[in-house]
């Protein structure tokens, strides 16, 4: 009897620990704030928060189906891009190079890529020749942009972006990436080969050196991987991503993308048997898998690329979910009433980050608020510079007629009414003394001015 109580006041403690866990883990850690912590717990914790952010950013964003329509779009596009980059490629004069660099970063699709790369020249020349020369060439570019606008739009989704880029930008952006694309890729090339020629011809003679050399050569394809995410994570969302953020996500995809290839390719044993199966149509499977894969890392390390420059933002996330009615109505008026007071003052207009940071407001509760009150017609974007990506905000109306009383009138009117409860027969009365109250609400908040606040 007396082990029966032990063993069931163990399982207890383990049950309350678990519970606890769970409670700090989906609840407590997003209510600690950067500045309550320092030093290495302030570390684990924004890990922790990273982590849990980019796993609900994936089952949130539902990323394997954004990566299927990702490989279907690639693989019709795959032989335009090749073209693409071949063009370009010889047009600077290194296409050969280029293509050598392509087969050492999927060593996996050797045989795919040389028949790609035929149906790329074959492509080439027919869009360069006679009647097909102005239509082969404008739909080799719209299928390229087109499927870079597909990847921009699963990042921009992943960011929470909702306005893509002009046709103008996607041209000269997108240009811009096929021209630095080639150009790293010769440049690993021939890094590789330098430092393969000078482990050959220098280094025999230079036994302690030899280690290190190999040790280069067998990072490299890690670090330009790595380097080739980092680039992608900042230049495709439309939106204001920082380097450093973008470089730990390209360091994980680009080792666990290596990781990925050596697996793909260690288990190339097993073509024969799907061989025996699809003959030779063995190959397209395999390529869809690839390609499905490859794009379930790549999308989530933009995930971990957003969730590690955006944790603060789900600072208080469930609080904000349920956040009563007058906090919020104060909120409101809080934040219009500071965006007023430095438009007044002709100090520059307040961005999301700078009112969050400076009234201890969770950034993701200002930036809803700020979003309704834009809809609301009461304060609108700026942008400081042309293309800009951070945005700032102040009064859209004149600052004298923005009162307590205008502000809850706009809010009370948001929204539909168009429902077919009889509010002119059976529930006039209650109709009638709901609009009467809010009436003399708003006529005691119109005295008010949020700029005299």
């Amino acid at each position: 009897m007396i082990i029966v109580m032990e063993k069931q006041n163990l399982f207890d403690r383990m049950s309350e620990w678990l519970a606890l866990a769970i409670r700090f883990i989906t609840y407590e850690i997003w209510r600690v704030t950067e500045k309550e912590v320092t030093g290495i717990k302030r570390f684990y914790i924004f890990i922790v928060k990273t982590i849990i952010l980019a796993i609900r950013g994936f089952q949130r964003e539902n990323l394997q189906t954004k990566a299927s329509a990702l490989t279907f779009s690639t693989l019709l596009a795959i032989v335009p891009l090749l073209a693409v980059l071949v063009g370009i490629a010889t047009g600077f004069g290194f296409s050969d190079t280029v293509r050598e660099s392509v087969m050492a970063y999927f060593p996996g699709l050797v045989n795919e890529l040389t028949r790609a790369f035929e149906f790329a020249d074959n492509y080439l020349r027919v869009a360069q020749g006679g009647i097909f020369i102005g239509v082969g060439l404008g739909l080799l570019l719209y299928t390229v942009i087109n499927l870079i606008s597909s990847i921009e739009s699963a990042f921009n989704d992943i960011w929470q972006v909702k306005t893509a880029r002009s046709w103008r930008r996607k041209i000269t952006d997108y240009l811009a990436f096929f021209i630095i694309l080639p150009a790293m890729m010769t440049l690993s090339g021939g890094l590789s080969l330098f430092l393969s020629t000078i482990r050959k011809t220098y280094l025999h003679d230079y036994v302690f050196l030899t280690p290190v050399t190999d040790t280069l050569l067998s990072i490299a394809p890690y670090v330009i991987t790595a380097l080739i995410f980092t680039v992608l994570y900042m230049l495709i969302p439309n939106t204001k991503v920082r380097f450093f953020n973008a470089l730990c996500a390209g360091i994980i995809t680009g080792c666990a993308f290596q990781a990925f290839q050596f697996l793909y390719i260690s288990g190339q044993i097993w073509v024969s048997k799907y061989n025996a199966i699809y003959g030779s149509f063995a190959a397209l499977p395999l390529l869809l898998l690839w390609l499905q894969l490859s794009w379930l890392l790549c999308l989530f390390g933009a995930e971990i690329t957003y969730a590690s420059q955006n944790v603060k933002k789900f600072s208080f996330d469930r609080d904000s979910k349920n956040i009563s009615r007058r906090y919020k109505d104060f909120l409101l008026i809080l934040i219009t009433s500071l965006i007023i007071k430095r438009f007044e003052k002709g100090e520059k207009p307040y961005s999301a980050d700078e009112l969050s940071e400076e009234n201890c407001i969770p950034i993701r509760l200002t930036t809803e608020l700020l979003y309704l009150l834009t809809e609301l017609g009461i304060i609108q974007v700026v942008r400081l510079e042309p293309d800009e990506h951070v945005v700032h905000y102040q009064p859209a109306l004149d600052i004298h007629q923005i009162s307590i009383g205008f502000l809850w009138k706009k809010l009370d009117e948001y929204g539909s009414e168009n429902f077919k409860i009889d509010t002119d027969g059976q529930f006039k009365t209650s109709w009638d003394a709901i609009l009467k109250m809010r009436e003399e609400l708003m006529k005691t908040g119109h005295e008010v001015l949020l700029k005299d606040l």
